[in-house]
């Protein structure tokens, strides 16, 4: 891993530590430590899924133009003000602008983080960067959320400005860390430059290009299945129909991370020498499994003991399928993109995420609470058709976009635009 790699992981691990601060805390700040009630804090967590697909379809062509680079700073600047702003405000208004600028920060750095990955790596080395990102930013969750919770005092509003300006101050180190980045030039797989198309522009070059469609799509019902039911769906499911309590909840969560962080290397080993698109279907056979257990939980009628146990289990296999994913779905929207178009095809599946993440809330809420039956009858069937648009899409790419293992004797150089010329080239 060359020094501009290592200093992008770090600032990644870093924002993430930040975020994890907050996040576990957000609802119970806005609704209780602000007085402002249930309500204000759904709308807050609505404002950052809105922010985030306000700014993402404009995200892509600044980062094509201006380069990664800048893009991430300005946006960790933004996310910085944001944080400070929402935990120092004590009415509506100032918690609502508060989320909506750090929300469209984040959403922002997202797409500039993963372009910059791409230009530090090669294709061989592109698996192991983003499992390493996923890997640290999972972990830095993780410890931002423990120790979030040791200093957290819910009858100390000052416990929670303290929380916020950590989040604060780890999106300005990020920013400094980025500043200090030399982005090289990199290869790029060359089929996966001819395989899209070389005409026309924005929008209508990724809709033309029918592999990153398909992935598009394979991506909404990877996210709409999975992460957009965490904390919603699968909650309440767990909840309502299985008598899970919150502190089992939290198990599960802590459960999912885990299996992420312990088993994202060993994982890798599998992935890397094996067809991506076999690897998401066999995410979606996990899965599939995952909703079955999580079947059994609520309608086996068993001990709560029994359901307990198959609830955690739940959210493990869930873990282990996005530990899978994590070196597998990022770096195939990197090989599939033309030279010039990193950023907007990053930015353009960032933006399909979140409306996936938007979703699947809506939907997988109401229908976990209410018809238990039929919400795991509903997601097993998307793990399902997620093993098919997984072995569809193979079908879509070249032999070394599906196994970048392939692809030492096939790649070509200058496969980012120099840093000088990003700066002034037109998307």
């Amino acid at each position: 891993m060359g020094a501009a790699m290592r200093r992008i992981q770090m600032g990644n691990a870093l924002s993430a530590f930040g975020i994890g601060f907050t996040v576990p805390f957000l609802y119970v700040y806005v609704a209780d430590v602000r007085g402002l009630g249930s309500s204000t804090a759904g709308l807050v967590l609505a404002v950052f899924a809105v922010a985030a697909l306000v700014v993402l379809p404009f995200t892509g062509q600044a980062i094509d133009r201006r380069g990664p680079l800048p893009v991430l700073v300005g946006a960790a600047l933004v996310a910085s003000a944001g944080a400070l702003v929402l935990g120092l405000s004590t009415g509506e208004p100032g918690v609502l602008a508060g989320a909506a600028v750090l929300g469209a920060g984040q959403a922002v750095m997202q797409p500039a983080l993963a372009t910059m990955i791409v230009w530090c790596s090669t294709p061989e080395s592109r698996t192991r960067a983003f499992a390493t990102q996923f890997f640290l930013a999972n972990l830095g969750l993780g410890i931002g959320g423990l120790i979030g919770g040791l200093l957290v005092d819910a009858s100390d509003p000052g416990s929670f400005v303290l929380l916020f300006s950590i989040e604060s101050a780890m999106f300005l180190v990020l920013a400094g860390i980025a500043l200090t980045v030399r982005l090289p030039r990199t290869p790029l797989i060359k089929d996966a430059v001819k395989a899209a198309p070389e005409q026309g522009g924005g929008l209508r070059t990724l809709l033309r290009h029918r592999a990153m469609v398909q992935l598009c799509v394979l991506g909404f019902v990877l996210f709409f299945a999975c992460y957009g039911q965490f904390e919603s769906g699968l909650a309440a499911y767990g909840v309502e129909a299985a008598g899970i309590t919150p502190q089992v909840l939290g198990y599960a969560l802590a459960a999912n991370t885990a299996v992420i962080v312990l088993a994202q290397f060993l994982v890798l080993r599998f992935v890397e020498r094996r067809r991506r698109s076999r690897v998401i279907a066999a995410v979606g056979v996990i899965w599939t499994v995952a909703w079955l257990v999580a079947g059994l939980a609520g309608l086996g009628h068993g001990s709560q003991a029994m359901a307990t146990t198959a609830f955690i289990t739940t959210y493990g296999l869930f873990g282990l399928g996005e530990a899978m994913l994590s070196p597998t779905v990022a770096p195939l929207v990197a090989d599939l993109a033309p030279e010039q178009r990193i950023g907007q095809y990053n930015s353009a599946f960032a933006l399909v995420k979140q409306l996936a993440l938007a979703i699947g809330p809506a939907v997988g809420g109401p229908l976990g609470a209410a018809l238990h039956g039929p919400y795991i009858v509903t997601f097993v069937l998307f793990s399902l058709a997620i093993v098919v648009l997984g072995l569809r899409l193979g079908g879509r790419l070249t032999a070394v976009q599906d196994q970048p293992s392939l692809a030492a004797s096939r790649v070509v150089a200058s496969g980012a635009p120099a840093r000088e010329a990003a700066v002034g080239a037109s998307g």
